[in-house]
């Protein structure tokens, strides 16, 4: 099993790591990655191995295995790979991967901000989104934007913990999304804590260590998607 570095320190950019499996599909298996997996909603990273050699092999994205606990990174088509057991220097393309760390945790501020269950969310580098079914609840542009912001402006601290499986049966409030339930990985479930009370839920994404990390965000668009669904994208505001 791939030991996953991202886990503890999603800061990490690189790491040294050694090629134990490539699969039927050219994926490349190391013994330990900073690379994130796609998953919740948020991209695998795209980045860079090296060899001792200089040989560079370029990974457009990454996966996890869907037979076990793998983290499968993907190179682009058309290079020759190196062989298992082979050293090298795992480099994540850091400019994205901060994005999507800044949009991540925004999309758990917007949660804190808009009290209504989740359908939905995908984290983009420069555009991300959530799905909320709103109920009987009316949702304003200006106000999530300038409620989110004023929580991004207070600098609150951002953490991970961990809590039992039963712990979570016995307090349900915490998944947010309505449709799917967090990865009970070795009866652990991983949770990501924004300040004092702000936001606390189950995660496996990276996500920044302080609110004002992020920088200004803007509400975007709501989206009409139903009845009772409304998609609410942000940005980056460019101001």
């Amino acid at each position: 099993m791939t030991k996953d570095l991202f886990r503890e320190d999603s800061y990490l950019k690189s790491c040294d790591a050694t090629i134990t499996e490539i699969n039927e599909l050219n994926g490349i298996i190391l013994d330990q990655t900073v690379f994130y997996p796609t998953g919740g909603g948020q991209p695998g990273d795209a980045g860079v191995l090296r060899t001792a050699d200089g040989k560079e092999i370029i990974i457009a994205t990454t996966v996890k295995s869907k037979e076990n606990s793998d983290i499968i990174h993907v190179p682009a088509e058309g290079q020759d790979l190196p062989s298992i057991g082979t050293k090298v220097s795992a480099e994540i393309d850091w400019e994205t991967r901060y994005k999507y760390m800044r949009m991540h945790s925004a999309m758990h501020l917007m949660c804190s901000v808009v009290p209504c269950g989740v359908t939905g969310g995908q984290v983009g580098a420069e555009k991300s989104r959530l799905d909320f079914d709103i109920g009987e609840h009316t949702l304003d542009k200006e106000e999530i934007t300038k409620a989110m912001n004023a929580l991004i402006e207070a600098d609150h601290e951002t953490g991970t913990m961990h809590i039992t499986t039963d712990e979570l049966d016995a307090n349900p409030d915490l998944v947010r999304t309505m449709s799917v339930q967090p990865p009970r990985i070795g009866g652990q479930i991983r949770l990501v804590k924004v300040g004092e009370d702000v936001d606390l839920q189950p995660c496996g994404g990276t996500h920044i260590k302080r609110t004002s990390e992020i920088g200004r965000i803007l509400v975007s668009k709501i989206e009409n998607k139903g009845k009772r669904n409304r998609r609410v994208n942000i940005v980056f505001d460019p101001a």
